[in-house]
């Protein structure tokens, strides 16, 4: 990156370049004519603003919007997610331009994962191979055997012989759960999602008791006792899935609320409850700070200027191509 490039991101990372757009500008307009002049790609995760999700040329799960990151054509993808899936992209897109709406839209699962500590983990137990989520940075993916998502895991999981002793970062909760459903003994990094670490088993409960008639559903990141609960556990695309093939018509969703919007579209006849959480804040649900930095307003801002643009260095993303490759590969 050159000096030049170098200020203008330090100065959009401070929100100065935002200063100057208008507030009532009509950003689905400009970001569509933006779309067609750059020859880019909007991809959104679930967990987006409604705004978000619906301008986006394709919305999904972490494993569909990786493969979607691997065939796209477009010249530049802009990733409204957080840092780790457009790092992912960038990975598998190495020529392209990567653009992430807000580059402090981080991960606290991801977080929760130091390379240092991890490799250190790693190196004590040299018999064993590594299988990480794709909620990990790039440099956790260098030192894993193969990736995974939520979507995929239990088949990642089974595709190794039944001796071969694993290590399951970064996700404590996932790990725990793919154990039972694998009949695995992995070793489990100490590492979690504050987003589904804040639901409140009894304020879960008590919600159920209002709703004897509803089921709980819940993505597999949620801890043993949410899980528990649940009638059906799987990945968001699964939640969805679920959702719409299910006879029930009234569900409790312990995931992040932004999969709400989508759920709607696709059973606007079935109700939907968000899982309580611990804390109460202004939906009573469990929302995810880091997805929700991403505007309407960043998204135009980033896609005007070509900024924040995500770099990986050139050995690090083909390490961590490898074990991304390995995922998609057996994903199909």
């Amino acid at each position: 990156m050159s000096t030049i490039e170098q200020a203008k991101t330090n100065l959009f990372s401070k929100g100065f370049l935002e200063v100057g757009t208008p507030e009532k500008m009509d950003y689905v307009a400009e970001i569509n004519k933006l779309k067609k002049e750059k020859n880019a790609v909007i991809l959104a995760h679930y967990y987006q603003e409604e705004a978000i999700q619906d301008i986006a040329d394709f919305v999904g799960d972490s494993l569909a919007l990786a493969q979607e990151a691997a065939k796209t054509d477009a010249d530049i993808i802009v990733f409204a997610g957080v840092h780790f899936m457009a790092e992912t992209a960038k990975i598998l897109n190495p020529k392209k331009k990567v653009l992430l709406p807000d580059l402090k839209a981080g991960c606290s699962l991801a977080d929760s994962c130091p390379p240092e500590d991890f490799k250190a983990f790693v190196d004590t137990h040299p018999d064993h191979k590594v299988v990480t989520y794709i909620n990990c940075s790039a440099e956790i993916k260098t030192l894993s055997d193969v990736v995974c998502t939520s979507s995929n895991a239990v088949k990642i999981i089974n595709s190794f012989p039944k001796n071969q002793k694993l290590i399951f970062a970064p996700d404590k909760n996932l790990g725990d759960y793919l154990n039972k459903e694998t009949g695995r003994d992995m070793l489990l990094w100490d590492g979690a999602c504050m987003v589904h670490e804040a639901f409140s088993i009894e304020k879960l409960l008590d919600t159920h008791k209002e709703h004897p008639d509803a089921e709980i559903i819940a993505h597999p990141e949620s801890p043993s006792h949410i899980l528990k609960t649940a009638s059906y556990i799987g990945s968001t695309a699964g939640l969805l899935r679920y959702a719409r093939e299910s006879k029930k018509e009234k569900f409790i969703v312990a995931t992040e609320a932004g999969i709400l919007h989508e759920m709607i579209k696709q059973v606007p006849e079935k109700t939907l409850i968000p899982a309580p959480i611990e804390e109460d804040n202004s939906c009573a649900c469990s929302e995810c700070a880091y997805m929700k930095l991403n505007t309407m307003k960043k998204l135009y801002t980033c896609m005007k200027y070509e900024l924040p643009d995500i770099e990986v260095a050139d050995d690090m993303a083909a390490k961590a191509l490898l074990p991304i490759e390995k995922m998609l590969e057996l994903s199909k």
